[in-house]
């Protein structure tokens, strides 16, 4: 985690658009608008999916980050630093999938050098292949 640079961002908030992918090829891509917000400790953010706005939040405040998203992950799971990932903040966490082995999910929160802010997602199968999920492109709006 880039602490250092998330500390210049904290009381900032973003608009932007996203996109999220369902189609098993990762084709086809849902757009929708998008906010987020900077606090100490965690990242905010609202999208829409189907007519109906949907909320998720980062926690890094304390021991172990959290994720938390109103639409495919209700309830908080701890989450794992990646420690030398590239970006601000990269996490992620396994979880079942019905019977067989547990598949993947990261988190990467980055900065852009034009200075947008990116949060991207991606499912990990048990094999290692990773899939886009969800990519939401923010600019500064305070």
């Amino acid at each position: 985690m880039n602490g250092a640079e998330i500390s210049q961002l904290i009381g900032t908030t973003w608009e932007g658009k996203g996109e999220l992918w369902l189609d098993p090829l990762g084709d086809e891509a849902i757009r929708y608008g998008c906010t987020a917000r900077v606090d100490a400790g965690a990242v905010t953010y609202t999208w829409h999916h189907e007519g109906k706005k949907h909320e998720g939040r980062l926690s890094f405040a304390g021991e172990r980050p959290t994720f938390v998203d109103s639409w495919h992950q209700q309830k908080h799971v701890e989450c794992r630093t990646l420690a030398d990932a590239w970006g601000l903040l990269a996490l992620d966490y396994t979880y079942g999938a019905g019977e067989g082995p547990p598949w993947g999910w990261r988190i990467v929160l980055s900065r852009r050098p034009s200075g947008e802010l990116v949060l991207q997602m991606t499912n990990v199968t048990p094999w290692g292949e990773e899939a886009r999920a969800v990519r939401m492109v923010f600019v500064r709006k305070s």
